[in-house]
């Protein structure tokens, strides 16, 4: 490709932005399409702007040269062009999609106003926007409902604690982030939030939200028991933001489905991020999304060799407040199958816990609680999938720093 071709990506998260930058910094400058006023920003830590943590600003991503801001409506494939909702187009040689996800909002009742909006108080928690409005409700004493017990449900829960509110959670599934941590894990999740006063409800589903004239006040459980509430953060889950493929016919599955060149069925559109579903996989996280971006800005800039071969990805988090932090890191099946060999090693005083998965003499996962000084050489070992050497490295792995 050579530096005169019009590449156009839209969205400006992560994503987007890398690939923007990469690009410029090999040659091949790209035109970036946003529709959030804000600045771009860095997604992953907006629970620490609600916490009162960092400033908005500090969260900010450094702006690549040419940033369009607006919204697009729709891509013409025969054209090459894309609408945008001011009535004007943008023609693209190469197209990017890094329109990332949308929260997931569950078909609860009341949970829209007659005008298909969120009532007063009720808040889904995804963008700086969003983060924003709750900042501005959340006080000392506010009744605070947070429904989902996943990655994002517990760092908004922790946050809105923080910041003074009485909390309570609500999580259908039987504990916590069920998805990244065993049970013993997630009891040691339970324990911190409970410490900084948030009252947890697991296997409990949530099944209307009530309000009074256009403001939230309670929020029922499907046992009939309510909640009272002056402000709800649906926090359960994401899902790909994959209309405009959807709507220009290219082809789509849980995600806009891509190949190893990021490639989506029409060759002149490529996608990144949140969006793209890649060898049966939907990542929903950011270092997967940075590494697609980087393989596709060495492809577009006239590296034919370069491929995206997925990611072996490390869920990672740090919950602040009170006392010390409280860090947590989980990779690959933190569940061992039969005959597999599982090492374990805790201390409930100091509330730490350490735990690998091996399997026919390979690392296959882990998860760790408190002290995360072994995380950096068991994700090594991971990633690597390499057979573990014969002479007992796996003890040295978790008691020793190997660096994270």
């Amino acid at each position: 490709m050579t530096s005169n071709t019009r590449v156009v990506v839209i969205g400006a998260g992560l994503a987007g932005v890398r690939l923007a930058r990469r690009l410029g910094e090999l040659g091949t400058p790209a035109l970036l399409v946003g529709e959030e006023e804000h600045p771009p920003y860095n997604r992953v830590l907006l629970a620490e702007v609600l916490a009162g943590r960092y400033a908005p600003e500090v969260i900010s991503l450094p702006e690549p040269a040419g940033l369009l801001r607006g919204r697009v409506t729709g891509i013409d494939r025969a054209a090459r062009t894309v609408e945008c909702a001011d009535g004007g187009s943008i023609a693209y040689d190469t197209l990017v999609l890094a329109t990332g996800s949308n929260p997931v909002l569950p078909p609860l009742r009341g949970l829209f106003t007659p005008d298909h909006q969120l009532p007063e108080g009720v808040h889904a928690f995804r963008t700086l926007d969003d983060c924003l409005g709750l900042a501005e409700a959340v006080r000392p004493g506010v009744r605070a409902v947070v429904v989902g017990g996943g990655l994002l449900g517990v760092s908004a829960a922790r946050a809105l604690a923080v910041r003074g509110a009485q909390v309570v959670l609500a999580q259908q599934a039987e504990r916590l982030m069920e998805r990244q941590l065993d049970p013993d894990a997630s009891r040691l999740v339970l324990r911190h939030l409970t410490d900084l006063g948030v009252e947890v409800h697991t296997e409990c589903r949530v099944r209307d939200v009530r309000s009074v004239a256009g403001a939230v006040r309670s929020v029922e459980m499907a046992d009939g028991y309510a909640l009272d509430a002056d402000l709800v953060v649906i926090a359960c889950g994401v899902r790909p933001r994959t209309s405009l493929a959807e709507q220009a016919g290219l082809a789509v599955h849980r995600g806009i489905l891509v190949d190893d060149e990021l490639r989506t069925s029409d060759p002149r559109i490529h996608a990144v991020g949140d969006c793209v579903q890649h060898d049966g996989t939907v990542y929903g996280l950011a270092a997967p999304a940075l590494e697609q971006a980087d393989a596709l800005a060495e492809l577009l800039a006239g590296d034919t060799d370069a491929r995206y071969r997925g990611t072996r990805s490390l869920t990672r988090l740090t919950l602040t407040g009170p006392g010390s932090p409280f860090d947590l890191a989980a990779f690959g099946e933190t569940e061992a199958r039969p005959g597999d060999d599982v090492v374990r090693l805790a201390d409930a005083t100091r509330g730490t816990y350490r735990k690998v998965v091996v399997r026919a003499d390979r690392l296959v996962g882990g998860v760790l609680v408190g002290e995360l000084g072994t995380v950096g050489a068991l994700a090594r070992a991971w990633e690597g999938a390499e057979p573990l050497p014969d002479d007992g490295p796996l003890l040295h792995l978790l008691t020793n720093d190997g660096g994270s």
